[in-house]
């Protein structure tokens, strides 16, 4: 018996898939298979297995170090990993101890750009069984979860911005700098035919690709700014919404590196004439039981924009906006997107289908399509904790039955509160916002703000360009 079916971890339908998984890596007569999962940051991290050893790891899973959950995005490890509870409060990290990557069969893919190798994500649980309480991926299931305890199944859609630029040449002199990236447009043509067509090589690439993977594709275009694409996704039911903007950004990455090119999610990237990239996250709760599948947003009165539960959900995500903004915009480069008349957010407030609002009421309440698009969120934010931090938020609105305030007309021009200017102000709000602590995990957010805090701390300390122009002939 292995530790997968010791513990009880797969269903009946995951077990089925794991066998599933194993014909269908003999049937294709693949060869490695690349078992990863989501770290805190949102980069894939684990171990590429030999195919013939993959029906090992569907009945045992697979072992890393659990000092990956303590390292901010330079890798620096940010908690004691040798103290008795790992630095972070938990027995079982103490020492670098090991944790088990348990995959998720249903998430297997081919990715058929790499010779013969398959891709697997996973959950992670200590050696004694226990989930991994700082596990992105089962905070988001967790979140989902109690959805489904209030009678709702969780729908999700994705609009996510991004950079192409063509790769520089390898540098190859003593020095080895390299060239900065070069644009593939000048921009300032939203949604050009003649753009994307130029693009054409790469971008059919990009399609058929996504497409084989399963990956539900809905538009690929050209954004406002230079070498800047968007993808829009149809929307995904539970942690699978989640699941496929992971494998969307690392197919796009690897992909465009393969081809000349190189794909970036940063949000701003330091060069000149390029523009903020964003992620805006669509979000509906469906009924379970009698009403099964239909929209719990959709108001029962033409007069209305939204139902009670839509209000309430929506009351609970401006009740929590600053606290949840961290798990949204991580980076300190993000809150740089927050400007007013820049089609961003920079306050806490909603609207109706008024894309200067951080949450925007759209869908047709005929079509039975109403939802909110949440635009407060960064391409490289983590997608699980993006999605598990908003439906948190709205979930205690729901359940308190907090009352939603008026619309806003002009969301740039509204007395309303700002949202974060800086990943520190947001660290502060998350800190002081105990409520949302407790539902989101306390043991988790004093986690993540340890390590933000240090990441920041890095940041504070290094000197920057601007300093350098503004002193250094000046003083």
């Amino acid at each position: 018996m292995g530790f997968i079916e010791r513990h009880n971890l797969y269903t009946v339908d995951q077990t089925r898939a794991a066998a599933e998984v194993i014909r269908r890596i003999e049937l294709e007569d693949l060869r490695w298979v690349r078992v990863v999962f989501a770290d805190q940051h949102g980069l894939l991290r684990g171990k590429t297995v030999a195919a013939s050893e993959l029906a090992s790891v569907l009945r045992s899973g697979l072992t890393v170090v659990s000092t990956l959950l303590s390292k901010d995005t330079s890798g620096t490890t940010v908690y004691q990993a040798f103290s008795t509870d790992g630095g972070c409060g938990i027995a079982e990290m103490a020492g670098a101890g090991d944790m088990v990557m348990v995959p998720d069969p249903d998430t297997f893919r081919v990715l058929d750009w790499v010779d013969k190798t398959g891709w697997l994500l996973c959950d992670l649980y200590f050696t004694n069984g226990q989930s991994v309480p700082l596990c992105s991926r089962s905070m988001l299931r967790r979140a989902v979860q109690r959805a489904a305890d209030n009678n709702f199944n969780v729908l999700t859609g994705t609009e996510l911005e991004f950079h192409i630029f063509q790769a520089p040449p390898l540098d190859r002199s003593p020095r080895g700098k390299t060239s900065a990236p070069r644009l593939v447009n000048t921009g300032y043509q939203l949604l050009s035919e003649d753009r994307i067509d130029s693009l054409g090589p790469i971008v059919t690439i990009f399609c058929e690709h996504l497409q084989r993977l399963g990956v539900p594709l809905r538009t690929i275009e050209v954004e406002f700014g230079p070498s800047q694409l968007e993808v829009t996704l149809n929307p995904e039911t539970g942690v699978q919404a989640a699941d496929t903007v992971m494998l969307l950004r690392s197919a796009l990455k690897q992909l465009a590196r393969r081809h000349g090119y190189h794909v970036t999610f940063m949000c701003r990237p330091k060069i000149p004439r390029v523009f903020s990239s964003g992620w805006h996250l669509h979000q509906s709760l469906l009924h379970k039981g009698a009403r099964e599948g239909e929209n719990a947003f959709v108001a029962d009165t033409s007069d209305e924009i939204l139902s009670d539960v839509g209000r309430h959900y929506l009351a609970g995500q401006l009740r929590h906006a600053a606290a949840a903004s961290v798990f949204a915009v991580p980076t300190v480069n993000g809150y740089k997107r927050f400007q007013a008349y820049s089609m961003a957010p920079d306050r806490v407030l909603w609207a109706k289908d008024n894309r200067a609002a951080m949450l925007r009421v759209t869908g047709s309440a005929a079509e039975r399509s109403t939802h909110v698009e949440n635009r407060i969120g960064e391409p490289v934010a983590n997608p699980y904790l993006y999605m598990a931090s908003q439906l948190t938020a709205g979930l205690n609105g729901i359940e308190q039955r907090w009352e939603l305030g008026p619309a806003a007309d002009e969301p740039y021009e509204t007395d309303a509160p700002l949202l974060p200017a800086t990943l520190g102000e947001a660290l502060q709000a998350l800190d002081a916002d105990t409520e949302f602590a407790h539902a989101i995990g306390k043991q988790f957010v004093e986690y993540y703000i340890g390590i933000k805090r240090h990441e920041l701390s890095r940041f504070n300390a290094a000197v920057t360009d601007w300093e350098q122009s503004e002193y250094f002939e000046l003083f």
